[in-house]
């Protein structure tokens, strides 16, 4: 056991050494996921994890609507502290953000210290946390706002702080005692057993607190959450980690599209954070991956440093008319309804409340082009009346009989728009 445990230093702390921005060495991270090492080596490290009866589902009520708010790693990573939280839940109020919808202010990895307490809680990092999670959970609070927090179904985080297995009863009392309201749940450093085992125990173990914490599962869609974990969690990841490029953001729309017909209110398909206004993609990419994000009921988590934000990435996170939709009580996720064969003209639709249908004309292409979409494409009889209001332009053309929508759409670019059929009956089962 001794000897296990020395090992299990000496690879944390190369970890530490070599890990870039927070995130584990990738050779190292491999025993994460592939279990190289012997399960016998992770289970000596934490005490053993009750594998007994489990609750139904995730008791809390929450999520009717996707969360939306602000994650600090997209553009943080591990260069986080109190300043910037304290500093991001103001931005988010004096910005008007807050007032939009946004507020969740959710602190990633990298917030705890290496080595618990003599009695086994987790504490906050002291060089860059020197308060303490519950004065940063109090201000978070007094703006308003709540306070997110991140923890892991296995032994360690993904950059090696302590994880959650084989604590998460005491975790989720430490969680409850800092007024914590959210939740994410990663899967590195795990045991080897499936995430369908070790998910719902911190499940259970967040409410025996009776505080109402959303949980977002972070398993990175390797077990297929959307089949299962409608009863543990509020979200789940469907996709791998997001990058603040153009193809990574295509790649993960694609893989969360898949799940579309899973997601519904108390329980979201996840595709990972926003990166909007990060620098990664052009003002038209990120206008495509807002809308996108939002026509999949997704949760809209901003991960940019609204400190400093621009006015144009203002513009497009602030859109009260495309957050309307991610918002929509109906909670269905639209999908990808026509492809035009390779060419990457794409009609993506779904229905809204009140008979309403969002309609989102996506161009993938490397030129402008033209997109159209028919009335039944999205499940509206021809010959229908409707009102049709732009999301981007803030424009209506008030009772149009047409039975197409034909735009320019500009490359890597979205138009989107609200159909409101003028007799709902119209209507047919497309959805």
């Amino acid at each position: 056991m001794a000897d296990l445990r020395f090992v299990a230093a000496l690879l944390i702390a190369l970890l530490v050494v070599n890990s870039v921005q927070g995130r584990p060495d990738p050779l190292l991270k491999l025993h994460s996921s592939e279990h190289d090492l012997p399960r016998e080596f992770w289970s000596s490290l934490a005490p053993p994890v009750d594998r007994h009866r489990h609750q139904l589902r995730l008791d809390n009520g929450l999520a009717a609507t996707p969360p939306m708010g602000w994650n600090s790693w997209n553009h943080f990573a591990c260069s986080v502290n109190e300043a910037v939280i304290f500093e991001t839940a103001d931005a988010l109020v004096s910005t008007g953000l807050a007032a939009k919808g946004y507020n969740y202010v959710n602190l990633d990895d990298c917030w705890a210290a290496l080595h618990r307490d003599n009695q086994g809680n987790l504490q906050a990092r002291t060089a860059t946390f020197p308060s303490g999670i519950k004065a940063l959970a109090d201000y978070v609070h007094s703006k308003g706002l709540k306070l997110g927090i991140y923890s892991d179904a296995g032994y360690y985080t993904c950059a090696s702080q302590p994880g959650s297995l084989g604590y998460e009863v005491q975790d989720a009392q430490t969680f409850a005692s800092w007024e914590i309201d959210y939740l994410k749940y990663d899967n590195c450093f795990t045991d080897g057993s499936k995430p369908e085992y070790r998910y719902p125990v911190m499940r259970d173990a967040l409410n025996k607190t009776g505080r109402h914490m959303f949980f977002s599962m972070c398993e990175w869609g390797v077990d297929n959450p959307a089949t299962w974990a409608n009863n543990v969690g509020n979200s789940w990841r469907t996709t791998g980690d997001i990058s603040d490029n153009w193809n990574s953001m295509v790649g993960i729309a694609e893989l969360n599209n898949e799940w579309a017909d899973y997601a519904t209110p108390g329980g979201w398909n996840d595709p990972d954070m926003l990166e909007v206004g990060n620098g990664g993609m052009t003002v038209d990419e990120y206008r495509s991956h807002f809308s996108l994000w939002a026509l999949m009921k997704a949760p809209l988590l901003i991960g940019c440093d609204v400190r400093n934000i621009g006015a144009e990435i203002l513009e497009i996170l602030a859109n009260e008319e495309v957050i309307a939709v991610n918002q929509d009580p109906l909670g269905v996720q639209g999908k990808r309804i026509k492809r035009e064969g390779l060419t990457g003209l794409e009609v993506w639709s779904g229905p809204l409340s009140s008979g309403r249908v969002v309609l989102l004309l996506w161009n993938k292409s490397s030129k402008s082009a033209n997109i159209t979409a028919s009335w039944s494409d999205l499940g509206i009889e021809n010959g229908t009346p409707v009102t049709i209001r732009d999301l981007w332009k803030h424009e209506t053309i008030t009772e149009a009989e047409m039975d197409t929508i034909r735009r320019e759409v500009p490359s890597h670019g979205v138009k989107m728009f609200v159909i409101t059929p003028t007799n709902d009956e119209s209507l047919s089962k497309a959805f």
